[in-house]
């Protein structure tokens, strides 16, 4: 399957499934508790509740509209020598077994190119302003594949909607039970959760149509101003950055340009409830993070230009690069350090480590919306560039917004951002329902 066989304009309702093993295999969880959840509603409404939390899950585990094509498409366009090395490298793996430590790289990236991007070999490195090859766009640049356009309603919105009509239909159960006399706080609770959805869905939604109506430049032809860029990371005149997560050796991270670290602690503690029960609850806490950046350039077949990736306000990274887990810190002092530092703040057990990195590098694809801005002359002088190439004369900033431009940066070609969002109307209609069906139900109080 090439760009060409697919069509990425999603239409009005599509129904989607999963598409991988482990898709299915929450698909199917999802089901048999919301299936459980019907069974047990018939004599208990608490029954509700289940079903709400399976048709959740369900919702969560129905991909957008362009996610199985994209992904079909992306593993057709690899070769079978760079499939069986993705292979190799990806997957879950047992680093010490007297230490507990693991290490987790996913095995599906959605923020990957779908189709092939020229490698390192190719690069030009004595004119990175220059074209790269016949100076012809990048086969997933928006000018070859176009801009694709989510569905407007899958099955996640069956599913999510549901949920929704759920949740207000178990609010009015439990305002109208004598009993219980909850008064109006069911009605308070699912309108504050809508108004929450709203505002994070609404911004979301803001960001994706920004993406959809902002049409994409191409590097050789950029001007001052804020244009959308789409191209390849390529190193700059401050090359690629080798990242030691925490300041481990063992857990290094090569040929980045932007990364964000963080530090989790498992930590245990007993807690004891209003009727005298004690329980054992375990969470995550996050104990130190870090992040940090290098100017890279973007090229997108026709041209390169330098980004100034440390000055975006917002950066998105996708999912994570990679995990390390281990039931003990990285040496005996850390260990008691951190055993410490827990009893002390919150009176808890350390029972988990674990170190997790999301970042740009070399070879990735990249979408920004950025402000370019001329560049000093003493830089250009340094460089021995003549500014014969109009691109080679400005650079991209990402601290400063116009009216209706958000500076913004992520990793992935538009074609993969746009690809695995959902439309407008999916985020944002479930959240009204439970917004105006919370308000209507004060009614019922």
């Amino acid at each position: 399957m090439v760009a060409n066989d697919m069509d990425f304009i999603g239409g009005g309702f599509k129904l989607t499934l999963p598409y991988t093993f482990g898709g299915w295999f929450v698909w199917v969880i999802g089901l048999g508790i919301t299936a459980f959840g019907a069974v047990a509603a018939t004599s208990d409404p608490g029954g509700l509740g289940v079903s709400i939390i399976g048709l959740i899950v369900l919702a969560m585990a129905s991909p957008g509209s362009m996610s199985a094509g994209l992904y079909k498409m992306r593993n057709e366009a690899m070769s079978a020598e760079d499939l069986q090395a993705k292979i190799e490298q990806s997957g879950y793996s047992v680093d010490s077994w007297f230490l507990q430590q693991s290490t987790l790289v996913p095995t599906n990236d959605p923020n990957d190119w779908i189709l092939p991007a020229p490698g390192p070999q190719t690069w030009d490195t004595a004119n990175p302003y220059g074209p790269h090859g016949d100076g012809t766009p990048l086969p997933e640049h928006p000018a070859k594949v176009g801009t694709p356009q989510p569905a407007t309603m899958t099955t996640h919105l069956i599913f999510a909607g549901t949920a929704a009509i759920l949740t207000l239909v178990m609010g009015a159960v439990m305002i109208g039970d004598e009993e219980a006399d909850l008064g109006a706080t069911p009605a308070f609770i699912i309108a504050g959760l809508g108004f929450v959805l709203l505002l994070v869905n609404y911004f979301r939604a803001k960001a994706l149509r920004q993406m959809l109506d902002t049409p994409t430049s191409l590097v050789r032809s950029a001007a001052v101003g804020h244009p959308e860029l789409v191209g390849q990371v390529r190193p700059g005149q401050e090359g690629g950055m080798t990242v030691h997560v925490d300041g481990n050796k063992r857990m290094v991270m090569d040929h980045m340009v932007g990364f964000y670290w963080t530090y989790e602690q498992e930590q245990e503690r007993e807690v004891t409830d209003s009727e005298g029960n004690t329980k054992t609850e375990r969470s995550w806490v996050t104990v130190r993070s870090d992040r940090g950046g290098v100017p890279f350039m973007l090229h997108d077949g026709t041209g390169g230009i330098k980004v100034n990736l440390t000055s975006f306000k917002r950066t998105e990274y996708g999912q994570m690069l990679k995990r390390w887990e281990g039931a003990f810190a990285e040496s005996l002092g850390k260990q008691l350090m951190a055993q410490a530092a827990a009893n002390l703040l919150r009176g808890t057990k350390v029972v988990g480590h674990r170190w997790t990195i999301y970042g740009l590098r070399l070879g990735d694809p990249v979408y920004l919306l950025g402000a370019t801005k001329p560049r000093p002359a003493a830089e250009l002088q340094a460089e021995g560039l003549d500014g014969t190439l109009g691109n080679s004369t400005i650079e991209v900033w990402g601290d400063e917004d116009a009216p209706g431009i958000k500076c913004t940066l992520m990793r992935g070609s538009e074609l993969s951002n746009i690809g695995k969002s959902r439309s407008g109307v999916e985020m944002l209609l479930p959240p009204v329902l439970l917004l105006l069906g919370g308000l209507a139900l004060l009614g019922l109080a």
